[in-house]
């Protein structure tokens, strides 16, 4: 069962019966749209037109429920394009942010200017707390990003993703680097002592 074999049934209803027109209004050959529908309706299990020889005379009554069905399945085939096409052509919108005050104040203003550069049309709003309220902000859809320094990762629902590793070594002296495999074990844990940004 496909999709040709629906548009081929709804095409020939549409040209009343004529897999000839049908075929032509889809590009294809009238042996080919034939064959089509006689597979679909051999998987079926019921015949969906009704024949004189070889052609199509009209829908068997029953088999009008099956026509309803082919026309909503192509109907939100179609929908789905759409969508789709919107979104994968879309440069608008917003973005919410939560995240703590000094990210907000230090971290993000560089990042911000340069996304809103590249992204014009996407309205980014900032919603401000702490690592408490940034991980409720985020779990009841109230923001579409957290970034913290601590306290969420362990927050159900969030998926915490570490960006920087702070380390600190036995004499105090603190290294920070983006985070890299090397940094974290199989689960993506770091394996230092360390802070997330």
């Amino acid at each position: 069962m496909n999709l040709h074999q629906f548009r081929f049934v709804r095409e020939a209803v549409r040209q009343n019966f004529n897999l000839t027109t049908a075929a032509k209004a889809l590009f294809t050959s009238q042996p080919g749209v034939s064959k089509a529908i006689i597979e679909l309706e051999d998987e079926l299990g019921v015949e969906i037109f009704r024949r004189h020889g070889k052609r199509i005379r009209s829908l068997t009554e029953p088999r009008k429920r099956i026509l309803s069905s082919i026309e909503r399945i192509l109907d939100e085939v179609e929908t789905l394009k759409r969508v789709g096409k919107d979104f994968a052509s879309q440069d608008q919108g917003s973005f919410i942010i939560a995240t703590t005050h000094t990210q907000a104040r230090y971290a993000l203003p560089k990042v911000l200017t340069e996304f809103t550069k590249r992204f014009p049309k996407v309205k980014v709003s900032i919603q401000q707390g702490s690592p408490g309220q940034i991980a409720e902000l985020l779990t009841h859809d109230r923001a579409d990003i957290a970034i913290a320094t601590e306290g969420i990762a362990n927050t159900p629902g969030v998926l915490a993703l570490p960006v920087l590793s702070v380390a600190s070594r036995a004499d105090g002296a603190i290294k920070s680097s983006a985070a890299q495999p090397s940094h974290t074990d199989a689960g993506g844990d770091c394996q230092v002592p360390h802070h997330h940004v």
